[in-house]
């Protein structure tokens, strides 16, 4: 947590963030194959938290809606619309709607975590769920592709139309490596980096305010009003999370969506 990256050691030192605070010690059913750290309780609380807020906001629909309901519809049509269908078109993009949809609410969700008091940490910002939700991605592709083009879609995903066939030697291990390989990679990455750059970042101010203030400060040294403006810091770049934590659940999500549709285009 924030408090523990500005622990001071015997001599009154500064400790900022580390990679370890990912990895924080297990709470429930330690030496089991369900063994669960704070990473896993945030991210079943993430998914109970949506599960409910979506039943209760869906389960009376009006034809005039409340604030909730039109709060709700908003950020549907947005996401329907802007992700989905300019992406794949009203028809196809139905077909695929329910877990593009799913993928950016939970997105979201995770990585708005990262910013609430007490939680402090994305449950995206370990690897393992970008793992998931990336070969999920990477599945939805390859199924639209061999669903609507059989096997003429490996042949477009791999063969570039126009290419002197000597070529193809250089350029097919090229095009599966970047298509089926690097996708998901970049993907996976993308996603766990910026939400791991975003905690350093918010550590690293909230600690060294907690340090300037109850540290330095306290003994009397007047540096200690540094605290100021590394708090100052800390609310900035909180809200530049928010912004970050959105437009990452965005882009993970339309290019899912544009996987698709270059999976199921029929040019390469």
């Amino acid at each position: 947590m924030i408090a523990n990256a500005a622990a001071s050691d015997g001599g009154g030192g500064f400790h900022g963030p580390s990679i370890d605070e990912f990895f924080p010690p297990i709470v429930l059913f330690e030496g089991t194959p369900f063994a669960l750290d704070r990473v896993m309780l945030i991210r079943i609380l993430v998914v109970v938290i949506i599960l409910v807020v979506f039943w209760l906001g869906t389960r009376n629909m009006k034809l005039v809606p409340g604030r909730g309901q039109a709060a709700l519809e908003f950020i549907f049509g947005f996401v329907r619309q802007s992700i989905i269908f300019d992406t794949l078109g009203e028809k196809r993009g139905r077909r695929y709607e329910p877990i593009l949809m799913t993928m950016f609410f939970l997105i979201l969700s995770m990585n708005l975590t990262g910013v609430i008091p007490g939680l402090q940490l994305a449950g995206t910002a370990r690897i393992g769920l970008p793992i998931v939700l990336a070969i999920v991605s990477w599945i939805m592709f390859m199924y639209a592709g061999v669903r609507e083009k059989g096997g003429k879609f490996w042949k477009d995903s791999l063969f570039l139309p126009g290419v002197p066939w000597p070529l193809y030697f250089l350029l097919v291990p090229l095009e599966f490596f970047s298509t089926f390989i690097l996708r998901p990679i970049t993907l996976t990455l993308r996603l766990t980096m910026n939400m791991i750059a975003g905690h350093m970042l918010l550590v690293l101010c909230f600690a060294a305010t907690q340090f300037f203030f109850f540290t330095v400060l306290a003994d009397g040294n007047l540096i200690g009003l540094l605290g100021i403006g590394s708090f100052a810091f800390g609310v900035a770049f909180t809200v530049l999370e928010l912004f970050v934590a959105a437009l990452q659940a965005y882009v993970f999500a339309i290019l899912s969506a544009i996987y698709i549709q270059l999976a199921v285009a029929e040019e390469h």
